[in-house]
């Protein structure tokens, strides 16, 4: 039989599809823990427009505050007059920048993540640790062997320079029956963190960057009933694996209140954190948090996320990190946003936005894959060179007094 042409169709996709039914729905079972998705899908050729990376950063001619500054120094300011010190969620860092919590299996204590939180630590960045690894993983340690979250918090601890960073444990609903939080807070080791106001816990809603997807993970089939993921999904490529799911989360307006309430009274020495994936409502959820009390509310664009997905979760669905920010709008509390984040232009933008700091997650991990001892430090240190550059260009030298003026939309030209 000849093949049939279909023009404008994706063809390929189609008789994948035909021919191997619901596993082509899925990435390859062999890049799950080897392939850092987000949008674009896996190899970048998905057509993917991203809305921030499109806009423009467009300076003043006229530049008051310049001269304020240039009055304060006594000369022409310069970008090293750029002031990046900022809050995070309550941490203090030298510039607004955090590092993300990664999906399994990025996210293990294994030498890649301790060498990732060795150099935050260095750098005084706020760290989040996801705790989406196997969440029952506590039950199966050898006799004297660490929790891997709290080996993650030591190696992130023992280079950390007074004053500044933090550490942020991640938590869902699907991990609850782990009581990490419970054993972190509670740990020695946490002690010091306590102490000086640099702990806190975020309670994920959702799974990050797919909005209404649980986690999903590639496992072999004599593990399912060990892990959270406890929905059978599709059988993988290889016979001897399954994909599964975790559940996805029910919550409401009056659940989260009350939960923020809870993570409040049960660890008061601990700031309170909420991660939103990219709903339409995420205004809403946004105001929810802070009004019940949440230091900081972290969002995932539509283009962030280190997780495993469906192919067509990873393009087309939930809202990207710009609309999400131009929903929001700038309010007082804190935001912090992640999704593509690399380098200065798109991070001055997301600030420019509305938020306070971005996370760096995928990126963080290719730097320290590259150079595990220095790798994400000569990263920051170029976002950092490049913001200064960027925020001294629009004639202000701190990132609080960025706004939206300082950005144009490719669709509002005569704006």
């Amino acid at each position: 039989m000849t093949p049939s042409r279909a023009p404008g169709l994706p063809v390929g996709e189609i008789r994948s599809r035909a021919r191997d039914g619901v596993q082509a729905v899925f990435p390859p079972c062999d890049t799950y823990g080897n392939v850092l998705f987000g949008a674009a899908g896996v190899d970048g050729s998905s057509g993917y427009v991203d809305d921030i990376d499109a806009a423009r950063l467009v300076p003043s001619i006229f530049v008051p505050q310049r001269l304020e500054k240039l009055i304060e120094v006594g000369r022409e300011p310069m970008h090293g007059d750029v002031s990046l010190d900022t809050t995070i969620g309550g941490f203090r860092a030298a510039m607004p920048v955090y590092v993300s919590a990664l999906a399994p299996p990025v996210d293990a204590a294994d030498e890649l993540g301790l060498a990732l939180c060795r150099q935050a630590g260095r750098l005084g960045l706020p760290m989040v640790i996801g705790q989406t690894v196997l969440p029952n993983c506590h039950d199966r340690l050898a006799p004297g062997a660490e929790l891997p979250v709290l080996a993650r918090i030591r190696s992130y601890v023992a280079e950390l320079p007074a004053g500044y960073g933090g550490v942020v444990v991640q938590q869902a609903a699907q991990d609850a029956d782990t009581e990490m939080w419970q054993l972190v807070y509670r740990d020695p080791a946490v002690r010091p963190l306590l102490d000086s106001g640099r702990l806190a816990l975020e309670f994920r809603v959702g799974q990050g960057a797919a909005p209404g997807l649980g986690s999903m993970a590639v496992v072999a089939d004599g593990t399912v009933g060990e892990s959270a993921y406890r929905h059978l999904v599709a059988p993988a490529h290889r016979p001897e694996q399954a994909v599964w799911a975790g559940n996805p989360g029910t919550v409401t307006g009056e659940m989260l209140r009350e939960l923020i309430r809870l993570m409040r009274d049960r660890f008061p020495l601990a700031r309170a954190w909420i991660k939103l994936p990219p709903g339409r409502d995420v205004l809403e959820a946004a105001l929810t948090a802070w009004h019940g009390g949440a230091d900081a509310v972290t969002v995932d664009g539509g283009e962030a996320g280190t997780a495993w997905a469906p192919y067509r979760f990873l393009d087309h669905v939930g809202l990207s990190l710009g609309d999400c920010l131009r929903r929001i709008g700038r309010q007082s509390a804190c935001l912090l946003v992640s999704g593509r984040m690399w380098e200065g232009t798109r991070a001055v933008k997301s600030i420019a936005l509305g938020a306070t700091a971005i996370g760096l997650g995928r990126a963080a991990v290719l730097a320290v894959e590259e150079d595990p001892a220095e790798g994400l430090v000569r990263l920051v240190q170029c976002l950092e060179l490049e913001m200064r550059l960027l925020i001294s260009a629009m004639g202000k030298y701190s990132p609080r007094t960025l706004d939206v003026t300082d950005v144009q939309w490719p669709h509002c030209a005569g704006c």
